[in-house]
Protein backbone atom coordinates (compact mmCIF):
# COMPACT_ATOMS: atom_id res chain seq x y z
CA UNK A 1 0.00 0.00 0.00
CA UNK A 2 1.64 3.42 -1.07
CA UNK A 3 0.02 6.58 -0.05
CA UNK A 4 1.37 10.09 -1.02
CA UNK A 5 0.73 12.55 1.98
CA UNK A 6 1.74 16.73 1.85
CA UNK A 7 -0.19 17.53 5.27
CA UNK A 8 1.37 20.16 7.07
CA UNK A 9 1.38 18.62 10.65
CA UNK A 10 4.12 16.17 9.65
CA UNK A 11 7.01 15.68 12.42
CA UNK A 12 10.37 13.99 11.24
CA UNK A 13 11.12 10.86 13.39
CA UNK A 14 14.59 8.08 12.50
CA UNK A 15 13.60 5.77 15.10
CA UNK A 16 12.65 2.86 13.10
CA UNK A 17 13.61 2.58 9.16
CA UNK A 18 11.25 1.56 6.42
CA UNK A 19 10.55 -2.32 5.39
CA UNK A 20 10.20 -1.96 2.17
CA UNK A 21 13.37 0.23 1.45
CA UNK A 22 15.30 1.26 4.36
CA UNK A 23 15.07 4.65 4.74
CA UNK A 24 15.57 6.19 8.37
CA UNK A 25 12.99 9.02 6.99
CA UNK A 26 10.07 8.62 8.75
CA UNK A 27 7.47 11.16 9.24
CA UNK A 28 4.00 10.61 11.67
CA UNK A 29 1.01 12.49 10.91
CA UNK A 30 -1.31 13.14 13.52
CA UNK A 31 -4.26 13.78 11.51
CA UNK A 32 -4.96 10.64 9.89
CA UNK A 33 -2.57 8.83 12.71
CA UNK A 34 0.20 7.43 9.66
CA UNK A 35 3.41 6.89 9.54
CA UNK A 36 5.00 7.21 6.41
CA UNK A 37 8.34 7.00 4.14
CA UNK A 38 9.50 10.18 3.05
CA UNK A 39 11.64 8.01 -0.01
CA UNK A 40 9.11 5.67 -1.47
CA UNK A 41 5.38 6.66 0.15
CA UNK A 42 5.37 3.12 1.81
CA UNK A 43 2.93 3.40 4.79
CA UNK A 44 5.09 2.01 7.37
CA UNK A 45 2.36 2.29 10.36
CA UNK A 46 -1.88 3.00 10.66
CA UNK A 47 -3.81 4.47 13.22
CA UNK A 48 -1.31 5.44 16.01
CA UNK A 49 -3.13 6.99 18.97
CA UNK A 50 -1.92 10.82 19.91
CA UNK A 51 -0.08 11.07 22.54
CA UNK A 52 -0.04 14.78 22.86
CA UNK A 53 -3.53 16.66 24.16
CA UNK A 54 -5.95 17.74 21.63
CA UNK A 55 -5.91 21.29 23.29
CA UNK A 56 -3.36 23.60 22.84
CA UNK A 57 -2.43 26.44 25.71
CA UNK A 58 -0.35 29.86 24.95
CA UNK A 59 0.17 30.97 28.43
CA UNK A 60 0.08 29.26 32.25
CA UNK A 61 -3.17 30.22 32.95
CA UNK A 62 -5.23 28.47 29.75
CA UNK A 63 -2.38 25.34 30.86
CA UNK A 64 -3.82 25.44 33.84
CA UNK A 65 -6.95 25.60 33.18
CA UNK A 66 -7.29 23.47 30.07
CA UNK A 67 -5.57 20.45 31.98
CA UNK A 68 -7.96 17.51 32.96
CA UNK A 69 -4.90 15.29 34.69
CA UNK A 70 -2.80 15.41 37.52
CA UNK A 71 0.91 15.64 38.13
CA UNK A 72 3.28 12.01 37.36
CA UNK A 73 3.94 9.65 39.85
CA UNK A 74 6.74 10.57 41.89
CA UNK A 75 8.57 8.89 44.64
CA UNK A 76 8.87 11.89 46.19
CA UNK A 77 5.59 11.16 47.81
CA UNK A 78 4.96 7.41 50.26
CA UNK A 79 1.64 6.76 48.07
CA UNK A 80 3.86 8.26 45.18
CA UNK A 81 1.14 10.96 44.26
CA UNK A 82 -1.47 8.55 42.86
CA UNK A 83 -4.32 8.95 45.70
CA UNK A 84 -6.97 11.60 45.72
CA UNK A 85 -7.63 14.67 47.01
CA UNK A 86 -10.99 16.15 48.48
CA UNK A 87 -10.76 20.04 48.25
CA UNK A 88 -10.92 22.11 51.42
CA UNK A 89 -13.27 24.36 49.86
CA UNK A 90 -16.98 23.51 50.45
CA UNK A 91 -18.30 24.02 46.90
CA UNK A 92 -19.87 21.81 44.66
CA UNK A 93 -18.79 21.37 41.05
CA UNK A 94 -20.62 24.00 40.12
CA UNK A 95 -19.01 26.29 42.01
CA UNK A 96 -21.97 26.18 44.52
CA UNK A 97 -22.14 26.49 48.46
CA UNK A 98 -22.54 23.06 50.34
CA UNK A 99 -25.41 22.54 52.91
CA UNK A 100 -24.34 22.21 56.33
CA UNK A 101 -25.21 18.42 56.10
CA UNK A 102 -23.11 18.21 53.16
CA UNK A 103 -20.63 19.89 54.92
CA UNK A 104 -20.79 17.46 57.51
CA UNK A 105 -20.28 14.78 55.30
CA UNK A 106 -17.52 16.21 53.33
CA UNK A 107 -15.72 16.90 56.47
CA UNK A 108 -15.77 12.93 57.47
CA UNK A 109 -14.68 11.95 54.29
CA UNK A 110 -11.94 14.46 54.14
CA UNK A 111 -10.49 12.80 57.25
CA UNK A 112 -11.19 9.46 56.41
CA UNK A 113 -9.26 10.38 53.60
CA UNK A 114 -6.27 11.47 55.07
CA UNK A 115 -6.31 8.10 57.40
CA UNK A 116 -6.30 5.91 54.69
CA UNK A 117 -3.53 7.96 53.11
CA UNK A 118 -1.10 6.83 56.02
CA UNK A 119 -2.50 3.18 57.42
CA UNK A 120 0.07 2.04 58.84
CA UNK A 121 3.29 2.35 60.75
CA UNK A 122 5.45 2.07 57.31
CA UNK A 123 3.54 4.41 55.47
CA UNK A 124 3.87 7.02 58.48
CA UNK A 125 7.67 6.32 58.45
CA UNK A 126 8.07 6.84 54.60
CA UNK A 127 5.81 9.92 54.72
CA UNK A 128 7.66 11.42 57.87
CA UNK A 129 11.19 10.60 56.01
CA UNK A 130 10.06 11.97 52.57
CA UNK A 131 8.88 15.37 54.37
CA UNK A 132 12.34 15.42 56.39
CA UNK A 133 14.44 14.76 53.12
CA UNK A 134 11.81 17.46 50.83
CA UNK A 135 13.06 19.85 53.70
CA UNK A 136 16.76 18.92 53.71
CA UNK A 137 17.01 18.90 49.80
CA UNK A 138 15.54 23.06 49.98
CA UNK A 139 18.09 24.03 52.69
CA UNK A 140 21.02 22.69 50.80
CA UNK A 141 19.80 24.27 47.25
CA UNK A 142 20.07 20.65 45.17
CA UNK A 143 17.74 19.91 42.06
CA UNK A 144 14.70 17.70 42.23
CA UNK A 145 16.37 14.75 40.69
CA UNK A 146 18.40 14.73 43.78
CA UNK A 147 15.44 13.92 45.78
CA UNK A 148 14.02 11.62 44.00
CA UNK A 149 17.11 9.35 44.05
CA UNK A 150 17.46 9.73 47.75
CA UNK A 151 13.42 9.07 47.99
CA UNK A 152 14.49 5.49 46.12
CA UNK A 153 17.36 4.78 48.41
CA UNK A 154 15.04 5.52 51.93
CA UNK A 155 12.64 3.03 50.15
CA UNK A 156 15.08 0.26 49.19
CA UNK A 157 16.46 0.82 52.79
CA UNK A 158 13.20 1.07 55.06
CA UNK A 159 12.18 -2.51 53.06
CA UNK A 160 15.34 -4.28 53.94
CA UNK A 161 14.07 -2.87 57.27
CA UNK A 162 17.58 -1.03 57.95
CA UNK A 163 16.17 1.75 59.65
CA UNK A 164 15.33 -0.15 63.20
CA UNK A 165 17.31 1.24 66.17
CA UNK A 166 18.21 4.45 64.03
CA UNK A 167 16.42 7.54 63.53
CA UNK A 168 14.45 8.23 61.03
CA UNK A 169 16.19 11.97 60.50
CA UNK A 170 19.55 10.85 60.36
CA UNK A 171 18.53 7.95 57.42
CA UNK A 172 17.04 10.60 55.61
CA UNK A 173 19.73 12.95 55.75
CA UNK A 174 22.29 9.91 55.17
CA UNK A 175 20.06 8.90 51.66
CA UNK A 176 20.26 13.03 50.49
CA UNK A 177 24.02 12.91 51.20
CA UNK A 178 24.39 9.24 49.40
CA UNK A 179 22.11 10.49 46.41
CA UNK A 180 24.51 14.12 46.40
CA UNK A 181 27.47 11.52 45.63
CA UNK A 182 25.51 9.08 43.48
CA UNK A 183 24.63 12.16 41.25
CA UNK A 184 27.96 14.00 41.37
CA UNK A 185 26.61 16.91 43.81
CA UNK A 186 29.03 18.12 45.56
CA UNK A 187 28.06 18.63 49.04
CA UNK A 188 30.12 17.75 52.17
CA UNK A 189 28.87 15.48 55.02
CA UNK A 190 29.22 18.16 57.19
CA UNK A 191 27.60 20.13 54.96
CA UNK A 192 24.12 18.23 54.93
CA UNK A 193 24.95 17.01 58.94
CA UNK A 194 24.43 20.87 60.11
CA UNK A 195 21.50 21.35 57.17
CA UNK A 196 19.88 18.46 59.23
CA UNK A 197 20.55 19.27 62.40
CA UNK A 198 22.15 16.15 63.39
CA UNK A 199 25.89 15.55 65.01
CA UNK A 200 28.82 14.84 61.99
CA UNK A 201 29.58 11.19 63.01
CA UNK A 202 26.18 9.93 63.84
CA UNK A 203 25.25 10.72 60.77
CA UNK A 204 28.20 9.22 58.98
CA UNK A 205 27.25 6.01 60.77
CA UNK A 206 24.43 6.11 59.29
CA UNK A 207 25.76 6.69 55.78
CA UNK A 208 28.29 3.90 55.80
CA UNK A 209 25.78 1.43 57.36
CA UNK A 210 23.54 2.28 54.61
CA UNK A 211 26.42 1.95 51.39
CA UNK A 212 27.24 -1.04 53.07
CA UNK A 213 24.00 -3.05 53.52
CA UNK A 214 22.65 -1.64 50.35
CA UNK A 215 26.08 -2.57 48.61
CA UNK A 216 25.92 0.74 46.38
CA UNK A 217 29.14 1.34 44.39
CA UNK A 218 30.35 5.10 45.58
CA UNK A 219 33.16 7.14 43.19
CA UNK A 220 35.39 9.00 44.69
CA UNK A 221 34.77 12.48 43.39
CA UNK A 222 37.63 14.33 41.80
CA UNK A 223 39.19 17.34 43.19
CA UNK A 224 38.17 19.25 39.82
CA UNK A 225 34.70 18.87 41.05
CA UNK A 226 35.12 20.74 43.79
CA UNK A 227 36.48 24.26 42.45
CA UNK A 228 33.93 26.45 40.64
CA UNK A 229 32.12 25.83 44.32
CA UNK A 230 34.79 27.22 45.95
CA UNK A 231 35.39 30.05 43.67
CA UNK A 232 32.01 31.31 44.04
CA UNK A 233 31.99 31.17 48.23
CA UNK A 234 35.40 32.95 48.37
CA UNK A 235 34.41 35.40 45.70
CA UNK A 236 37.20 34.59 43.09
CA UNK A 237 36.96 35.68 39.95
CA UNK A 238 37.27 33.37 37.16
CA UNK A 239 40.66 33.37 35.86
CA UNK A 240 41.33 32.18 39.86
CA UNK A 241 39.03 29.14 38.68
CA UNK A 242 40.81 27.99 35.62
CA UNK A 243 43.95 28.75 37.01
CA UNK A 244 43.19 26.60 40.09
CA UNK A 245 41.54 23.39 37.11
CA UNK A 246 45.58 24.23 35.42
CA UNK A 247 47.03 23.40 38.83
CA UNK A 248 44.85 20.25 39.55
CA UNK A 249 45.44 18.70 36.18
CA UNK A 250 49.38 19.48 36.71
CA UNK A 251 49.44 17.34 40.47
CA UNK A 252 46.99 14.48 38.69
CA UNK A 253 49.98 14.00 36.06
CA UNK A 254 52.35 14.12 38.86
CA UNK A 255 50.21 11.66 41.10
CA UNK A 256 49.71 14.04 43.84
CA UNK A 257 46.29 12.85 43.71
CA UNK A 258 45.96 9.51 44.81
CA UNK A 259 45.40 9.24 48.44
CA UNK A 260 44.33 12.11 49.42
CA UNK A 261 41.26 13.99 49.98
CA UNK A 262 39.72 15.94 47.21
CA UNK A 263 38.61 18.94 49.39
CA UNK A 264 41.82 19.46 50.51
CA UNK A 265 43.58 19.52 46.85
CA UNK A 266 40.98 21.88 45.67
CA UNK A 267 41.27 24.06 48.72
CA UNK A 268 45.58 24.13 47.97
CA UNK A 269 45.04 24.76 44.33
CA UNK A 270 42.38 27.57 44.90
CA UNK A 271 44.74 29.29 47.45
CA UNK A 272 47.54 28.96 44.74
CA UNK A 273 45.32 30.26 42.42
CA UNK A 274 43.99 32.93 44.23
CA UNK A 275 48.14 34.08 44.44
CA UNK A 276 48.78 34.12 40.93
CA UNK A 277 45.89 35.51 39.79
CA UNK A 278 46.45 38.76 42.43
CA UNK A 279 43.24 38.40 44.46
CA UNK A 280 44.91 36.70 47.65
CA UNK A 281 42.76 34.83 49.94
CA UNK A 282 44.36 33.68 52.93
CA UNK A 283 44.80 30.01 54.54
CA UNK A 284 42.05 30.48 57.29
CA UNK A 285 39.42 31.89 54.62
CA UNK A 286 39.66 29.30 52.23
CA UNK A 287 40.25 26.37 54.81
CA UNK A 288 36.43 28.21 56.38
CA UNK A 289 34.95 27.41 53.03
CA UNK A 290 36.11 24.40 52.33
CA UNK A 291 35.53 22.51 55.70
CA UNK A 292 39.30 21.30 55.86
CA UNK A 293 42.04 22.59 58.37
CA UNK A 294 44.82 25.14 57.69
CA UNK A 295 47.57 22.53 58.20
CA UNK A 296 45.85 20.43 55.48
CA UNK A 297 45.88 23.46 52.98
CA UNK A 298 49.33 24.22 53.50
CA UNK A 299 50.58 20.41 53.80
CA UNK A 300 48.53 20.00 50.09
CA UNK A 301 50.06 23.58 48.64
CA UNK A 302 53.79 22.63 49.83
CA UNK A 303 53.34 18.86 48.08
CA UNK A 304 51.73 21.06 44.75
CA UNK A 305 54.73 23.56 44.72
CA UNK A 306 57.83 20.98 45.31
CA UNK A 307 56.10 18.79 42.76
CA UNK A 308 54.83 20.97 39.75
CA UNK A 309 56.97 24.30 37.99
CA UNK A 310 55.13 26.83 39.92
CA UNK A 311 56.82 29.89 41.66
CA UNK A 312 54.41 32.22 43.91
CA UNK A 313 55.32 34.51 46.75
CA UNK A 314 53.95 32.79 50.02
Amino acid sequence: MRRETSRPSLRLRQSKTCPECGSERLITDYETGERVCMDCGFVVAEKIAAREPEWRAFNKEQREKRRRVGMPSTFTIHDKGLSTTIDVRNRDAAGRKLSPKQRAQVYRMRKWQRRVRVSNSRERNLSMALASMSKLCANISVPQPILETASIIYIKALKKQLIRGRSVEGVAAASVYLACRKCGVMRSLGEVAKSAGLDRKKMGRCYRFIVKELREFIPVPPPSHYISRLSNHLGLAGNAEIMAQHILRAAKKMHLISGKTPMGLAAAAMYIASIIVSDRRTQREVAAEAGVTEVTIRNRSKDILNSVDITVKL
